[in-house]
């Protein structure tokens, strides 16, 4: 496989007073095509609100930091759920939803959108539908059509449809009031990865929230896993792969560190280092490791299937450690005295390696 799996960081696609969106572009990043992956931020200032859209993929929503209100229309649905968002919230949306979002507050408001473009219109790149706005959907329909359609005279309907002609995200007026956040439409719909119960933990050593059916059943209708990982300082994600045939889109939330990724005939197709603000994908059956710097790694990534499945190499629930010794010796051309040595290591530690004493 010869595509280029450098990390990117994103480039802005549209935006105005109350804020913008931001993108990766499968020109830059060329395994988001490969992957049939697509990739993008929303940034809002305060009062700033990224008018209704439907889009052409299925998604999975973080809150990156700041605050603010999401406004989803399910399908068929008669009534919007609005939710209050906050900093490690995580949200599934599937096939066909409506959302709004805005920003109530004077801390900006971020938030990560990545999901699968394998149905959409472009391979690795989100089509968004705006419902209104300057390139709004029915900007394109004649009024004749808009008015029978609204029961609204041609007038009103012009009136309307052609009153907003920001695009994609405005800045609300003082003193327009914004619908109320409710504590029960937040019940399925969202999942806080900063407050959720750690799947693993290791002290001095790293803790990862897994986001599947399990603790958010939304993500079945997804068809999409993600994880939040945080890697202390100099430990190390041990070395492994996603052991169901999927791709693994990793999206650098803050601090640095790097990363090797090793495929086909064991050669090294990335050695590179992180940042905040990076995405990079790691090919199906490749292997991964992570070493983060001195002020630590911390990471969002969905995984191409709802419930994923990872085999380490490396660890005491690694491969290594069930592979009988005899074959262990044959394998590795050791001797009895090297494979016990080597058996002796890293039987307590479980996926992050805590840095050398």
């Amino acid at each position: 496989m010869d595509i280029d799996l450098t990390p990117k960081l994103s480039k802005k696609s549209y935006g105005g007073d109350g804020g913008a969106y931001y993108a990766w572009s499968s020109d830059d990043l060329p395994m988001l095509r490969a992957a049939g992956i697509g990739a993008g931020k929303l940034a809002l200032e305060k009062s700033g609100l990224a008018l209704p859209f439907y889009s052409d993929s299925s998604k999975v929503a973080y809150v990156l930091q700041g605050g603010g209100t999401c406004g989803i229309v399910l399908p068929e649905a008669t009534k919007e759920k609005v939710i209050a968002i906050k900093k490690g919230d995580a949200i599934a949306l599937p096939f066909g939803v409506v959302t709004w979002w805005f920003n109530p507050s004077d801390a900006e408001l971020v938030v990560l959108f990545l999901g699968d473009t394998s149905k959409g219109h472009k391979a690795g790149q989100f089509t968004n539908f705006p419902i209104t706005g300057g390139n709004g959907i029915f900007t394109g329909f004649t009024t004749e059509f808009v008015g029978r359609a609204w029961d609204l005279t041609e007038d009103e309907a012009k009136k309307l449809v052609h009153n907003q002609t920001n695009v994609g995200i405005v800045k609300v007026k003082d003193g327009q009031a914004m619908p109320e956040p409710s504590t029960k439409d937040r019940e399925g719909m969202v999942l806080n990865c900063l407050e959720a119960p750690l799947d693993v933990d290791i002290k001095n050593g790293g803790c990862v929230v897994v986001l599947n059916t399990k603790n958010l059943p939304l993500v079945g209708e997804v068809g999409l896993g993600a994880d939040l990982v945080r890697l202390n300082g100099h430990a190390m994600c041990s070395p492994g792969f996603s052991c169901d045939s999927a791709y693994q889109v990793t999206y650098v939330v803050r601090g640095s560190g790097r990363v090797q990724v090793v495929g086909v005939d064991g050669k090294r197709v990335l050695e590179t280092t992180v940042k905040g603000g990076c995405l990079f994908i790691v090919p199906r059956f490749f292997v991964v490791s992570k070493i983060a710097d001195a002020d630590g790694l911390e990471w969002f990534s969905i995984i191409t299937t709802p419930n994923p499945v990872f085999t380490h190499l490396a660890g005491k629930t690694s491969v290594w450690k069930a592979i009988s010794s005899e074959v262990l010796q044959a394998a590795f051309n050791a001797t009895p005295e090297m494979e016990k040595l080597f058996r002796s290591k890293r039987t307590s530690d479980e996926i992050f390696f805590p840095p050398p004493k």
